[in-house]
């Protein structure tokens, strides 16, 4: 640690040394003693973080305060001379420790010293430092040893390289830095490789964002580990002991040194925080603390942005601007590490640009005072050329020294938004120089609306990442639509995307789908305008224009209509394709929203809701064909999907006078939400039942790939009191995650209940016919006697969900038209939610007609069509409020408990 703050340390120590030893030398123990002045250290230095003090005193004073308690507990058993020494090494080598960090500890032995004859000291050292409750790692180790496990372990090689002695033979030190530091160990460029590999490792654990949400403050991009792998380089190669000494070497300027040092501060601070708040060890920004932190750092609510999100944002912005520094350095060690000896072979573009082997570079450091274009004009280069792997870490500080030249005259010119259109418009690379505009701190100054989103955190389980990392991650979905890969998972965006007249219209309504987030209004509107303007100042055409406004207000329309809506009812597509007006509109829509579910959630694009937007969009592209003048009505569905059934039955040998009574029974709802080989397929089946007094069970997957697909479950019975509680209840202890289901009853009193499930991780259930037959065993066992429902499972409820936890809300409302009563259901979605609910709907005496189950995110919309134990809808103003209060009750009470 610098002189200067080590003197600070001295001048403000904690632990008097003279009283210390003291109180050492009168006790019979020198445990307690130890443990008190622990306690001392921890509690005065947390006092001092309150308080505001300069983190850096807290950080190395801590390590210092450690040194002395360390060096006290050697000195309490005897050592050889000149033979060992106490080696702090890591983090604490660094001289950093923060309140619950390992002190990281070498006994590092001459090669001539026999461990074994020291075996008690070594024991009982560690020993007590383990009943002082002092958080240690340990290793024992020769110079020999040392050498060979660094040689081994770039990791081990690593924590030697950060070392200082604390107690002993320094010369032992100095002689094992020289080993696990020389070409023998690890070569410059072996070591630069291996901590190159090292970084993109630790990076893929956390999705390579910055922006993950529960960020790991040393692993995640642009965490501490970032800064310190610059420093392990910079010391093994330059000898560098500071970052600052990397100034003089000229890999650093005054003003990046000062934004390094401060981002290393904040996250200093806020590491200090959560290891205060947890009372442990903890690197991981949990939702459980992001609360907590947000609060001791003092900020509020305001209008339209939590404290949490606040928090968030700015350590989101402070993690981008450290992972930039981390890749600039990076870059710049990979030019003069590993390509010092390159031939330089320099190719010009222009006179603006060059490639220097193979990385983009300017000709001449004031181009882009002397043509601010180029500061636009360098990602269509990169996006146009194939063969450049990057851009030479000298013009990335000249593309960032210089961004504050795009301004409004920038924005104007017709030379920049040329540009930008034209690298919209490129074949390839597009999604990646979007994310590189937005990391070197381009794409926020171009536009300031996306500016304004960026690090802006969504504090829900819904959105997984920030707004402007969930808009690149659309575009990114967009564009990869179009390769053969995508074909098998998204076959429709396959298709459309590589067949849309101008793509590029596309990824403009997704770079301004979510732009107007956090304004307040709504966001679909704003970014509307916001989208219109930027289509005006690019010059795009008035259709153009019109249509990516229109995709932009409208982006959310096609995923709740096919989660909210019932997209069997002809009159709910025949809506639908009213709002939408033409194929090409439906085109574009499609896949945005498709890309929009995907990257707001990868878990949400699960099978099931595959089929629904296929469903959505195949027939409202044939009710646009058809003519809206001249849309479908019921009837004509009905009468259609009953002749294709009877046309399959009469091939299969059935008699249709054996089930005319049956067709005649169920309903227009039945035929409208299953297709023509269900029906027969049913049908059939019901006709061959000879178990009146046994339900009927059918499991089969649907008739979509099953990737696509999910598996229905028909169960054919008498309509007994509690059926539908018994079989949620039945299907929630097999471990089936209900999607849909059509509840149908006859006008006899009889029940076809169509389920579709996947398994409770949202995949296809396995088709071993002997899994789906113990599923249809155990229904048919279960709903033989319905009022004996089996119990709910307890399972437990994810930590998140707990924290997200909304309020249940519930609606009532009767159907004129159905005579039935219409309830809504919006709350956290949990595991066992639906036999939760049947449950109540049991204690209620209820009938459930017809259901909906929806789940958008971590929270579901689920509606029911209920009737009292006589058929009626509920007409009793206290029962409904007892209704639905028990719901909210039971809902919220059992989000917390559940176990």
């Amino acid at each position: 640690m610098p002189i200067t703050l080590q003197q600070q340390l001295a001048e403000t120590e904690i632990i008097n040394l003279s009283d210390f030893q003291n109180k050492l030398a009168s006790a019979k123990s020198p445990i307690p003693v130890y443990k008190e002045a622990l306690k001392e250290i921890h509690n005065n230095l947390d006092e001092r973080f309150k308080a505001g003090e300069d983190i850096r005193k807290l950080v190395y004073g801590r390590a210092w305060e450690i040194d002395r308690i360390l060096q006290s507990a050697w000195d309490q058993f005897e050592w050889p001379e000149n033979q060992i020494a106490l080696i702090a090494v890591g983090g604490y080598g660094r001289g950093e420790l923060h309140p619950h960090s390992d002190v990281d500890l070498l006994i590092l032995l001459s090669d001539t010293l026999n461990p074994e004859q020291h075996h008690d000291a070594i024991s009982g050292f560690l020993t007590l430092l383990w009943d002082i409750n002092l958080d240690i790692g340990s290793s024992v180790r020769t110079l020999s040893e040392c050498y060979n496990e660094a040689q081994k372990d770039i990791t081990i090689a690593t924590n030697l390289i950060e070392s200082r002695t604390l107690v002993g033979n320094n010369d032992l030190h100095t002689e094992m830095y020289d080993k696990v530091t020389s070409e023998g160990a690890w070569t410059d460029k072996e070591f630069f490789i291996a901590k190159l590999k090292e970084q993109k490792e630790r990076h893929a654990k956390t999705n390579n964002t910055e922006y993950n949400l529960e960020p790991n403050l040393k692993n995640s991009p642009g965490g501490l580990r970032d800064l310190q792998t610059i420093g392990w380089v910079a010391k093994r190669h330059f000898g560098s002991t500071y970052i600052r000494d990397l100034v003089e070497d000229g890999f650093l300027t005054e003003s990046e040194l000062d934004l390094l040092n401060k981002g290393e501060l904040y996250l200093w601070s806020v590491r200090y925080a959560l290891h205060m708040i947890c009372k442990r060890r903890e690197d991981r920004l949990l939702f459980d603390h992001q609360r907590e932190l947000a609060n001791f750092f003092g900020y509020e609510d305001e209008d339209g942005k939590l404290a949490v999100e606040q928090f968030m944002s700015k350590y989101y912005r402070i993690a981008m601007a450290m992972s930039v520094f981390n890749g600039l350095l990076l870059q710049h060690f990979d030019e003069a590490i590993l390509r010092a000896d390159e031939e330089q072979v320099i190719k010009p573009l222009n006179n603006r640009f060059q490639i220097h082997n193979d990385f983009l570079e300017v000709t001449y450091d004031k181009v882009f005072e002397h043509h601010p274009f180029a500061l636009m004009e360098l990602f269509v280069l990169l996006a146009q050329n194939e063969n450049i792997a990057g851009v030479r870490a000298s013009t990335i500080r000249l593309l960032r020294d210089n961004s504050y030249r795009v301004d409004d005259d920038f924005r104007n010119d017709i030379r920049n938004t040329s540009l930008f259109m034209e690298l919209m418009r490129s074949p390839e690379r597009v999604s990646t120089q979007l994310k590189l505009m937005t990391r070197y701190g381009i794409l926020g100054r171009y536009l300031p609306a996306f500016g304004s989103i960026i690090g802006q955190m969504q504090h829900d389980l819904f959105h997984i990442y920030t707004v402007d990392a969930h808009t690149m991650k659309v575009i990114q979905n967009c564009r990869q639509f179009r390769h053969n890969d995508a074909r098998e998972e998204f076959p429709i965006a396959h298709r459309i995307v590589n067949q849309l007249p101008k793509v590029e219209l596309l990824y403009i309504a997704a770079l301004f789908h979510d732009i107007a987030k956090g304004r307040g209004g709504d966001h679909s509107d704003l970014g509307a305008e916001d989208a219109m303007e930027f289509c005006e100042n690019h010059h795009l055409g008035k259709w153009d224009s019109h249509l990516v406004a229109w995709l932009v207000r409208n982006h959310l329309l096609m995923s709740m209509t096919a989660q909210r809506k019932d997209i069997s009812d002809p009159e709910v597509i025949h809506r639908f394709a009213k709002q939408v007006r033409d194929v090409m509109h439906l085109d574009y829509l499609y896949v945005l929203t498709i890309a929009d579910i995907h990257a707001t959630n990868q878990t949400l694009w699960n099978s099931w809701r595959a089929t629904l937007m296929r469903k959505l969009y195949t027939d409202t592209k044939r009710a646009l064909r058809r003519g809206l003048e001249n849309p479908i009505n019921k009837e004509d569905r009905i009468e259609q999907v009953q002749n294709e059934a009877l046309v399959i039955l009469k091939r299969q040998g059935v008699n249709p006078d054996s089930f005319k009574e049956l067709w005649r029974s169920i309903g227009d709802d039945y035929f409208l939400r299953e297709t023509s080989q269900s029906i027969a397929e049913h049908t059939k089946a019901i006709i061959e039942h000879d178990r009146p007094h046994e339900p009927l069970v059918l499991i089969r997957q649907t008739s979509h790939r099953v990737f696509e697909g999910a598996t229905e479950i028909f169960i054919y019975s008498q309509d007994f009191k509690n059926l539908f509680a018994a079989t949620v209840s039945t299907m929630d202890q097999l471990h089936l995650n209900i999607q849909d289901a059509r509840i149908i009853v006859t006008d006899c009193d009889e029940v076809l209940n169509t389920y579709t499930v996947l398994s409770d991780d949202n995949t296809p259930l396995s088709e071993n016919p002997d899994h789906l037959s113990q599923i249809k065993q155990r229904l048919i066992e279960e709903l033989d006697d319905p009022d004996d429902y089996p119990d709910i499972i307890q399972r437990r409820v994810p930590r998140q969900m707990k924290l997200f936890a909304t309020p249940t809300q519930v609606y009532l409302s009767n159907d004129s038209v159905s005579q039935q009563t219409v309830l809504e259901v919006i709350t956290p979605d949990r595991p066992g939610l639906l036999a939760r609910i049947g449950g109540i709907f049991a204690e209620h005496n209820l009938s459930v007609r017809k259901a909906r189950i929806t789940s958008v995110g971590e929270k579901v919309e689920d509606f029911f069509f209920i009737t009292d134990d006589e058929g009626n809808p509920l007409a009793d103003p206290q029962l409904c409020q007892t209704l639905q209060d028990d719901i909210c009750h039971q809902l919220d009470e059992t989000i917390q408990h559940e176990q």
